[in-house]
């Protein structure tokens, strides 16, 4: 039997307070029916760790880590003014000190320097590891805002004799135009603003909160049932697949292999006056960049059978299908549909 390395030992600890990915816990679940040392490592973990299964998780408040830093950040500057005073009243002495005193000086002073020195590594290390810890939390509740929306779209289907949301679509429509007023036949967001109008979503979980986007609480969701369309790009950050003309009637969720995820990182620019038109030529950058939403690092897909992963690549499956670009197509005028539903398309 082989030892653990420090990298399963870190897999099962995530794996025991709920931080592993669906792929993550199926290999942790794995490692530890196989092997001994991971057996019992895990038990040792989630026997203390048990009394916390009982409790609702809840995502860590943002004022909690500045407090935290704040904190720290006054004990780092109450360490230098402690050293600013040591060195004023060692200064104002007389001049006449044993050398024996002026080494017993230099070891506070040096001392003190060190104090000041572990206090200002100590507050980068924190604020690492709060970056992080933030970061995480962000991709957990964009994780399970995808979950309700997933929810919402089968209470729909459920309400609607098993259709899936989905309105009119005029041929050559630009997809890209959110909340243009006057043109209902506009933009891929419409079908999805029908969760927001039947109560089956809220509007804040097309908002992923690590975009920190704060136009969502001036959302007045009294006055959806006026509206056609989300008022404008602001108010959802998610982007869903576009589906070829002859599949809209699709009405089972699982046959679809992705639904939606973060925003397409190629339109994250787009015209602010609708009367322009959109030329988009992605560079290799664009290309190859994962989504803005969470810095780069990868983005929450939800599947049609409900599933929500993160993703470090944008390359999904087999046969390595970008999510966020059209098969063959190197210009975007925002109103081009996929051929086939094996491209899938999320449009902004």
């Amino acid at each position: 039997m082989m030892s653990l390395n420090s990298h399963q030992k870190q897999l099962i600890f995530d794996y025991c307070i709920g931080l592993t990915s669906a792929k993550e816990t199926a290999e942790a679940a794995h490692l530890i029916s196989s092997n001994k040392e991971a057996s019992e490592l895990y038990i040792k973990l989630k026997t203390p760790l048990a009394p916390l299964d009982s409790l609702k998780p809840e995502s860590c408040p943002d004022d909690l880590a500045e407090q935290t830093v704040w904190r720290l950040n006054n004990l780092a500057r109450s360490s230098r003014t402690r050293l600013h005073e040591l060195l004023a009243a060692e200064q104002s002495r007389a001049k006449t000190i044993k050398t024996s005193l002026w080494f017993s000086i230099g070891r506070r002073l040096a001392m003190a320097a060190v104090f000041v020195i572990v206090g200002g590594a100590a507050i980068t290390t924190l604020n690492l590891i709060t970056k992080v810890a933030r970061q995480k939390s962000w991709q957990q509740m964009c994780q399970m805002q995808l979950s309700n929306i997933w929810r919402g779209m089968n209470d729909y289907s459920a309400d609607n004799d098993g259709k899936l949301p989905a309105v009119a679509t005029a041929e050559g429509s630009p997809w890209w135009k959110v909340g243009c007023p006057g043109q209902e036949n506009h933009s891929n967001t419409r079908h999805m603003w029908l969760l927001v109008k039947g109560n089956y979503v809220k509007p804040a979980d097309f908002v992923c909160q690590a975009t920190k986007d704060t136009q969502i609480s001036q959302f007045d969701p009294s006055k959806s049932k006026d509206l056609c369309d989300f008022p404008s790009r602001k108010f959802v950050t998610y982007s869903f697949r576009l589906m070829p003309p002859k599949a809209e009637s699709v009405s089972n969720l699982s046959t679809q292999r992705v639904l939606m995820s973060d925003l397409n990182p190629l339109f994250e620019k787009l015209p602010q006056d609708y009367s322009k038109s959109l030329t988009l030529t992605p560079d290799e950058v664009q290309l190859n960049a994962n989504s803005a939403n969470h810095n780069r690092r990868g983005q929450n897909v939800l599947f049609g059978d409900g599933r929500v992963e993160f993703v470090g690549s944008r390359r999904l499956g087999p046969a390595r299908d970008d999510i966020f670009t059209l098969q063959n197509t190197n210009v975007y005028r925002g109103c081009e549909v996929p051929a086939n539903e094996s491209d899938a398309f999320l449009a902004p």
